[in-house]
């Protein structure tokens, strides 16, 4: 359990606001990108933000970081024991955040495991480097053909918090990712 009261097995409370958000994410040390070359499975932190809820409602699973520390950064559920990297170019991004209310419905959900095919990424669509945000320089994951940036923070070993930021956007999604596979060895 660290200081704020959370162990690996539990998500971090509910935030009442995206400022109680950020400072809890404040008070958390960098990752080194190297550390986040794996397999992480996500879930959405509430704080109010559109997007909310969205991304679980369509099967979100996570994230993917290689060993050249590029990076799958949506990666689906495509059936059973199956996972989508998806091409988040391919989505409009203002249209997503107009039509999050949508997103969160079964209507969206079904109509999102047809259209995975159709934005599917043929290659790792993000890459991850360190970045200062915030008051401390730790790993980010940038993408690529979106103004997106996901700046991360250590809960602990298997788990970190991420930041989303979208430019020209003053809100940020707060995720969590759990390691789903084992840390590469340190050498």
């Amino acid at each position: 359990m660290n200081e704020v009261g959370i162990t690996s097995s539990q998500p971090p409370p509910l935030f009442r606001s995206q400022n109680e958000a950020l400072s809890f994410f404040d008070e958390l040390q960098p990752v080194v990108p190297a550390e986040m070359i794996g397999l992480w499975q996500g879930h959405g932190i509430a704080t109010g933000h559109p997007l909310d809820g969205v991304l679980e409602n369509l099967g979100w699973y996570g994230k993917r970081v290689h060993p050249d520390l590029r990076a799958d950064a949506l990666l689906f559920r495509a059936g059973p024991g199956r996972l989508a990297a998806v091409d988040p170019a391919l989505i409009p991004l203002e249209l997503a955040l107009w039509l999050s209310r949508f997103g969160r419905t079964r209507i969206a959900r079904n109509w999102f495991t047809y259209l995975q095919r159709a934005v599917r990424a043929r290659a790792p669509v993000s890459r991850l480097k360190p970045l200062p945000f915030r008051g401390k320089t730790s790993t980010a994951m940038i993408y690529d053909r979106q103004p997106i940036i996901d700046h991360f923070r250590r809960i602990d070993d298997e788990m970190v918090i991420g930041a989303m930021v979208v430019e020209g956007d003053g809100r940020f999604f707060f995720f969590l990712l759990r390691r789903a596979s084992p840390a590469p060895a340190r050498a």
